[in-house]
């Protein structure tokens, strides 16, 4: 099997759709936009600087949602999809998304995002396999059946991004040596995923994983 993994945000997208959703969310009055501001952008520092602690940050980045409740939440993220997310979709990288679709290789985009964010996003691009942050729901007796702020399983973040394809993999009775597998990710915090498939591919890199793959001789692509 022929296997394209996708990173999303400044990968595909030339934003970042988590902190996009959160000003988002601030610009239709449901956050306080001083202090969310603030918080955002330390969240968004850590991430870059590979310090993120991913649970405190996806309590923080769900908050208004949970606050908000389902039906809320999904409209406002209709209106995000077409006011944020479509514009930033590029011709470029819907091409090359379709020639691995066109190749017959199995397109997975493998995002540290929430799945409630970024399915809607993956549609757009045509990719129907998903591997996300996934949301522990209120499942209780009586509960609300919505988000609890909590991640259920393993996040796809960091070595977490491993874990989860090492058992997307599994569950179809595969493993690493089954597949040749590409990635495509811009962020040094997916390093240990570029080290465990076949041909890693720094990917609008940041600055840190452009002199790893230079080092390295992997292939850089600027896609925008």
């Amino acid at each position: 099997m022929k296997l394209a993994l996708f990173d999303l945000d400044h990968t595909l997208l030339p934003i970042d759709s988590d902190y996009s959703w959160g000003v988002f969310t601030t610009t239709i009055g449901w956050t306080d936009p001083v202090d969310f501001s603030r918080r955002n952008d330390e969240f968004f520092a850590h991430y870059q600087a590979g310090t993120l602690d991913v649970h405190d940050y996806v309590r923080f980045a769900t908050d208004a949602m949970r606050r908000q409740g389902a039906i809320n939440s999904e409209a406002a993220h209709d209106h995000f999809m077409r006011a944020v997310v479509q514009p930033a979709i590029k011709p470029q990288a819907l091409a090359l998304v379709r020639e691995h679709q066109q190749a017959g290789d199995e397109v997975i985009i493998v995002t540290a995002t929430n799945e409630f964010v970024t399915r809607p996003i993956a549609q757009a691009f045509g990719v129907s396999e998903l591997i996300a942050v996934e949301l522990e729901r209120d499942t209780s007796p009586g509960g609300t059946g919505w988000i609890t702020g909590e991640i259920r399983g393993v996040p796809s973040f960091r070595e977490g991004k491993v874990t989860r394809v090492a058992q997307w993999l599994a569950s179809r009775k595969l493993d690493w040596a089954d597949v040749d597998s590409t990635f495509y990710t811009d962020s040094i915090n997916d390093l240990p995923l570029m080290e465990n498939v076949t041909h890693p591919v720094a990917t609008n890199p940041d600055e840190r994983l452009r002199a790893v793959a230079t080092e390295r001789g992997w292939r850089i692509l600027d896609l925008f």
